[in-house]
């Protein structure tokens, strides 16, 4: 196979093309599976047999101009044909026509596969699929964003890729289906389209978006009026180590944030939406919502610290309006109204608000540092301030803990002021791109922000307290204490002995009277308040916003809706101005202030969580574009959150823990119907994985064994009492799985197969069974059965026990199926499994009352359904569908009951109340058991686990077996020594002497006449007669074979007469269950065993083990 390079040569730079390939053969490029698929799929309409299968011509948009480009196809050098790589908003794919394959479509077009206004057969783009890829007829489309996209994506149209049946069925049946518009592949959703109609989005960039919105709420107010304080207390080298632990924790949490938030799209919720997408709901709910508390009491505490400042102002210049207090209130309520307003106004308003914000505060934190190198004067001096000493920084250096204060102390009122980092992912729905905002914003913000409070730290040139008067300099032959303002020529000694009102411990306005203008301080103030307030208010209402929307808390889908082009959420806003004005009012928010910080604090350990715990469940699902993060440093974040939490305040860490812990029990107990594919979900799968792993490493021994049952109820729901009384004795202690065969075409089969495994699944999950349901599609009953036992379980969590009903229709049922039905009894003992058949009086199977009941359900509401006949097409469909209900349709309201009573008298009441028997609570009464043959244990193992369950506590054991006459004491004493050694409480134990008798003779005749019509009656005949029906009815019932086990079945018969004379009044009969040997007993004369040992008896489990032990009595 060679490339014609000089042919190639046309191909352009901006798109892919297929050059033609000279003297390749199909074999040559993995030929036979191409072959095999023009040859076996389809018919070859569009392949030229006798020409070069990889040429391909120029495609043109339309069909007619075909001619003129037929024309050149000898002479010119090969064209190239532009395959589904190229611009998919200008370019369309075609079909090609070689000469004479004109006439071939055009059939292909006229025989319906194509008719006039529907899809061409070769569009990529459109509805239909990509027929022609690669230059080859498939319906394999190539690679695209869109089939990956969620329904309701904002980012683009979820497409539907053609599924693997159309790919894998026949190509004239699937162009069939289209045709008929059954195909669905590459439709949008309805919520897509709705999403992609709203148009004008407002979505900012990572600057706009995160980094000043971060570095806004991190430089609080902190930075101007307690930073130097922290300094003076801690000292400058204490002071930055300080500052350093608190980035720590954010860092931390920022490389964690980033590590998730770039796992995948991130929609609103910010820090809600990371945790409840890694944790799940229970995590993500708890925290969202105190997440969300929390910074709409933070929009009143920043706003009170605003609002005091102003205060401060006022009283200064003498003019409050009311008093202190009044005035907080008053400028509070005004200023949060004014907050409100401009975030209601929109996103847009509020960025541009806050970018003032930001250049506000940095033109107040440059006019600090310009204020350090501008030389001082008298009066700033007196206060402390001599410019940049090295005396100063000397004696600032080392700490100088006053007032009770030490390390933690000064740690927990600083560490505050570097929270925030979370500002930006709080609008993640409102970023363009937040995988990559959210990273690069925070973790720059953080740095700018780190960097700003050491330089603050570190350019402390005011000693740590001065008097403020200028006259306390020092003269000549004046002792001094020896401090560096003693050099400087000031004595502050005096502050020693008495309180001073300036230096860096006692002036909170040290930052205003080293600046260079110190009016620029109070706006930095103001701007940093402010802005920490409006992004407070922005992010509590957003986090809410998407809280609501998941309905986790069920009372809360009110705060969900949104308003306007960008979605937002007034109401939220409106919720969170009621609970900021609530605090404002209150205007005393010391005590609540550790509460929020700790909550704040909450929020960042989870996310550092959620990082570990995702990279711990080592889920493929987890791969994280940031790579800059280590599950074990985030580990050790979120665990160091978890100490600052104790460290500011130890009993609002307990608040925390408590309110927290009280939320995640609350999500758990409701259980949200959410699938988020959560780390949990991953550490489940890993952690059942090891445990089965590590399972099959252990020896089976028999103090372990518990019954792990494969129970034949098909689908679950239309056999509940086979389901109940097989989950009494598996739930919390063994395996359960109920199991179903799908019969007939195997298309089909699968196809209902596959669309019922989950919702099977879900009727077991809601209605607490704790069982799995399995499904195969076989042949026969019998092989579909063969197959489960076979391939069932998962290590040492297989069956060891089949359970199943009795076939109550055996004697109506085909040969085929009775022969099934005993043969899955014969493969269990093959596999070496228990059996255990069940039968209760009214059958197990009520399919036809759920039939009933549904379609009641379609008729008894119709007289609501429409007023009062806007469901007639409903009813006609009903109709057509359940002819037997047409006289269901009675409109007048008097009707409806008596209706109602004739259907509930169709009902087979007995069979739904018997369906129900094994859910009800026992009374008491007792569980017979008539172990007539060890088996191992098994028979007398299922009763004793009946026995400690709650509905059958009240159920005394009684045991009957054999025995000889002459020895029913003795025998009495050793079954009574056996049952106390294997722990096995009894009320009773009968020998049962006469079992070998030979029944009475109305008994046996009705076993004769039972199975009479199943008797070949081969003695009466001729040897050529007998022999031709043995040929033809090798299923029968041959004479030779009754009197071979005639004493067996007079056993049978016997035994049902004994069990109606004991155990007639039993709540349950346990019953060894008889064997029989393969190729020697029939299928009938089996069947008449059970029949006649079962018949007319309470519910009854006829039990066989495997023969081997499965009790002991050994320690």
């Amino acid at each position: 196979m060679t490339f014609n390079k000089e042919k190639c040569k046309s191909c352009t730079s901006n798109r892919f093309n297929i050059c033609t390939i000279q003297g390749a053969t199909p074999e040559g490029i993995g030929g036979a599976g191409y072959r095999g698929m023009s040859m076996n799929n389809a018919p070859n309409v569009f392949l030229d047999p006798n020409a070069n299968r990889f040429q391909v011509n120029i495609i043109n948009e339309d069909h007619d101009n075909n001619e003129t480009t037929q024309e050149d196809v000898g002479s010119d050098p090969p064209h190239y044909e532009e395959t589904s790589f190229t611009d998919e908003t200008h370019n369309r794919l075609r079909i090609s026509y070689r000469p004479g394959k004109r006439e071939l479509f055009d059939n292909f077009h006229q025989n319906g596969e194509k008719t006039e206004g529907s899809l061409h057969p070769y569009d990529t783009h459109s509805k239909m699929y990509y027929l022609q890829t690669f230059g080859h007829n498939t319906m394999d489309p190539v690679p695209k964003i869109d089939y990956y996209r969620n329904t309701g994506s904002v980012s683009g149209n979820k497409l539907n890729r053609p599924s693997l049946l159309e790919i894998h069925e026949q190509l004239a049946k699937v162009m069939e289906r289209v045709a008929n518009g059954e195909s669905t592949a590459g439709d949008e959703t309805a919520a897509s389209k709705e999403e992609e109609n709203k148009t004008g989005f407002v979505k900012f960039g990572w600057v706009k978006g995160v980094l000043v919105r971060c570095m806004l709420n991190i430089w609080g107010v902190m930075l101007f009026i307690r930073l130097s304080w922290i300094v003076g207390q801690a000292g400058i080298g204490l002071g930055v180590i300080i500052i350093l632990l608190a980035t720590m924790v954010t860092s931390i949490t920022g490389l964690s944030t980033s590590a998730i938030a770039t796992n995948g799209f991130v929609r609103g919720g910010g820090a809600y939406y990371l945790i409840s997408r890694s944790l799940g709901p229970e995590f993500g709910g708890s925290i969202g919502l105190i997440f969300a508390f929390a910074n709409a009491v933070a929009v009143a505490m920043y706003v009170v610290g605003f609002a005091e400042t102003v205060v401060e102002l006022l009283k200064e210049s003498d003019t409050l309006m009311v008093d202190e207090f009044n005035d907080i209130r008053i400028i509070g309520t005004i200023t949060v109204v004014c907050l409100l307003g401009i975030s209601v106004a929109g996103m847009e308003w509020e960025a541009k608000a806050q970018v003032i914000l930001l250049i506000v505060l940095l033109v107040a934190i440059a006019n600090f540092f310009i204020g350090t190198v501008i030389p001082t004067n008298t009066e700033k001096k007196a206060r402390g301030f001599f410019n940049y000493q090295a005396s100063i920084f000397a004696e600032n250096f080392g700490p100088d803990f006053r007032s009770g204060e030490g390390f933690f102390s000064v740690f927990a009122i600083f560490f505050p002021a570097a929270t925030g980092i979370l500002a930006g992912a709080n609008i993640s729905g409102d970023l363009k791109d937040p995988q990559s905002a959210i990273p690069q914003g925070t973790m720059l913000a953080i740095l700018i922000t780190t960097i700003a409070y050491i330089a603050v730290a570190i350019s402390s040139c005011v000693v740590r307290d001065a008097t403020g008067n200028v006259n306390d300099t020092i003269v000549p032959g004046m002792s001094c204490n020896g401090s560096s303002a003693c050099g400087l020529g000031y004595d502050f000694s005096r502050c020693a002995s008495q309180p001073c009102d300036y230096g860096l411990m006692n002036n909170f306005q040290v930052m205003s009277m080293v600046s260079g203008f110190g009016p620029l301080i109070t706006a930095g103030i103001f701007s940093a308040t402010l802005s920490s307030a409006l992004a407070s208010l922005v992010s509590a209402p957003k986090v809410f916003q998407a809280l609501c929307k998941d309905n986790v808390y069920k009372g809360l889908e009110f705060f969900a809706k949104g308003y306007g082009k960008n979605n937002e959420p007034i109401r939220g806003y409106v919720l969170t101005f009621v609970i900021a004005m609530a605090f404002i009012l209150i205007a005393e928010l010391n005590t609540i202030a550790p509460i929020i910080s700790n909550f704040f604090l909450a929020s960042y350990a989870l996310i550092n969580f959620s990082c570990f715990h995702a990279s711990y469940a080592k889920s493929p699902g987890w791969r994280p574009a940031f790579r800059y993060y280590n599950m074990w440093v985030s580990l050790f974040g979120a665990l160091l959150c978890c100490g600052v939490m104790f460290v500011i305040n130890w009993w609002a860490a307990l608040i925390t823990y408590a309110i927290e812990f009280f939320l995640y029990i609350y999500v758990t107990y409701k259980k949200p119907e959410v699938n988020w594919g959560s780390s949990t979900q991953a550490l489940y799968f890993v952690n059942a994985l090891d445990s089965a792993l590590a399972l099959t490493t252990v020896e089976d021994h028999v103090k372990n064994f518990r019954p792990q049952c494969l129970a034949l109820t098909g689908a679950p729901m239309v056999r509940p009492a086979l389901l109940d009384i097989t989950h009494t004795f598996t739930k919390n202690n063994g395996l359960c799985i109920c199991c179903e065969v799908y019969m007939g075409p195997r298309k089909l089969c699968v196809k209902e197969m596959n669309s019922g495994m989950e919702k099977k699944q879900a009727w077991l999950t809601k209605n607490k069974r704790k069982a799995f349901y399995a499904a195969v599609a076989a042949d026969s009953f019998r092989d579909g059965v063969k197959s489960l036992l076979q391939a069932s379980g998962l290590g040492r969590m297989k069956p060891n026990t089949l359970v199943m009903g009795f076939k109550k229709d055996w004697r109506s049922a085909p040969a085929t199926q009775v022969e099934n039905y005993v043969g899955i009894i014969h493969d269990a003992f093959d596999f070496e499994l228990g059996v255990i058949i069940v039968r209760i009086s009214q059958g197990f199977d009520i399919s036809q009352v759920l039939q009933v009941q549904e379609i009641m359900s379609e008729t008894v509401h119709f007289p609501e359904a429409f007023p009062p006949f806007g469901s007639l097409k409903l009813l006609i469909a009903s109709l057509i569908r359940h002819p037997s209900t047409f006289f269901f349709f009675l409109i007048t309201e008097s009707t409806i009951n008596t209706m109602q009573s004739m259907h509930v008298g169709e009902f087979n009441q007995r069979l739904l109340e018997a369906s129900t028997q094994f859910k009800k609570k026992q009374g008491k009464g007792t569980i017979d058991i008539w172990w007539l043959f060890d088996d191992g244990g098994l028979t007398i193992l299922i009763p004793y686990i009946l026995t400690i369950r709650k509905k059958w506590k009240n159920c005394k054991l009684r045991i009957f077996t054999g025995g000889k006459v002459n020895r029913i004491e003795e025998e009495k004493l050793v079954m009574a020594s056996l049952l106390s050694k294997f722990r096995i409480k009894f009320a009773d134990i009968n020998i049962i002497c006469d079992i070998n008798i030979k029944p009475n003779k109305e008994s046996w005749k009705f076993f004769e006449e039972m199975i009479e019509p199943y008797r070949l009656h081969e003695s009466c005949k001729d040897i050529t007669t007998a022999e031709k029906l043995k040929r033809e009815t090798p299923w029968k019932i041959t004479d030779a074979e009754l009197e071979a086990f005639k004493e067996k079945s007079y056993r049978q018969v016997r035994l049902n007469e004994l069990l109606q004379e004991h155990s007639r009044a039993a709540n349950l009969i346990v019953l060894s269950l008889p064997v029989a040997r393969k190729g020697a007993v029939s299928d009938y004369l089996y069947m008449a065993w059970l029949e006649i040992l079962s018949k007319n008896l309470p519910p009854i489990l006829m039990v066989r083990g495997n023969h081997k032990n499965v009790l002991t009595f050994y320690s």
